[in-house]
């Protein structure tokens, strides 16, 4: 009877000792090597004037944006990915159009295989465009307001792509370096320049090549309780010409939570490319938005 009860008592620790192996596996197989987040937000303005003594014109904007990230991890393997895309428009009483405050699409895209603990070999894709047409604005001999079609969407059109190294902490900070970043700069031919005035492109063509060294950057941190600091930085040198004029693009992305659908927004970017204007470009949007996240 001894035998039989210490028998009993040995295969029920061997189920539950198997239940829990089981479970564990169970457990194991649906964690997710994927990791996704993001955040989508509106922001409107508009204001009225009546007999308003200090001036003002009637104007009504709007702005909505979308930071989406989706990275995958496991073993030694990883591939972060990074969607930012906003476009906004904005339209006063005196002129004849809707003009845009913003219009931007942005892919970045890493493919890294680790070799130590923070370093990795890595294949970078960087892709930005814009949504909708783009306009030079002048007045004709009446003073009327008239506009130019000058850009589009796919004019231009950036793709970087390249092998490298990355060095990632974590989600949070990491960079890339690429000696051999192979760059392709997208236009109409119809709107291109004599003397590649066009964003570097020769007249006629729908497409400049470039070859040089690029370095990409990512950091994110929290500088107090629920306000939040994203930085974005791109510089590259084309070999095959100029390369002493670095091409830069840096963006910075406040986020100051008001509560769980509010936030204050400030967004940033500067831009240098002497191919399609000699000097900085600035892009600035700020105000109170509506925020969606998930």
């Amino acid at each position: 009877m001894k035998k039989i009860t210490l028998l009993c008592s040995a295969l029920c620790v061997m189920s539950l000792n198997a239940q829990n192996e089981d479970s564990s596996n169970v457990a194991n197989d649906t964690i997710s090597p994927w990791t996704t987040k993001g955040n989508a937000s509106f922001l409107f303005n508009q204001s009225t004037f009546d007999n308003w003594l200090a001036g003002g014109e009637n104007n009504i904007s709007g702005n909505a944006g979308l930071n989406y990230d989706f990275n995958y991890k496991k073993g030694d393997w990883s591939w972060d990915n990074k969607f930012i895309a906003s476009y906004g428009i904005v339209k006063t009483k005196t002129s004849s159009f809707a003009k845009k405050t913003d219009d931007r699409m942005e892919v970045n895209s890493v493919l890294g295989k680790k070799v130590t603990e923070r370093w990795y070999y890595s294949a970078f894709l960087n892709f930005k465009t814009q949504f909708t047409k783009g306009y030079v604005y002048s007045k004709d001999e009446n003073g009327a307001e008239i506009r130019d079609e000058y850009t589009n969407f796919l004019s231009p059109g950036y793709l970087l792509v390249d092998p490298g190294m990355m060095y990632k902490k974590d989600d949070n900070f990491k960079f890339n370096l690429s000696p051999a970043t192979s760059k392709f700069t997208f236009v109409d031919k119809n709107f291109t320049l004599p003397e590649e005035a066009y964003f570097g492109v020769e007249e006629g063509k729908s497409m400049r090549y470039e070859l040089g060294f690029n370095a990409s950057a990512y950091y994110k941190l929290d500088i107090i309780a629920n306000v939040t600091f994203e930085n974005i930085v791109n510089l590259y040198s084309n070999y095959l010409e100029d390369p002493q004029n670095v091409d830069l693009d840096y963006q910075l992305n406040i986020v100051m939570k008001i509560n769980r659908y509010l936030t204050t927004n400030l967004s940033f970017q500067t831009v240098y490319d002497d191919n399609a204007y000699k000097g900085f470009q600035l892009r600035q949007v700020f105000g109170v938005a509506a925020n969606y996240g998930f």
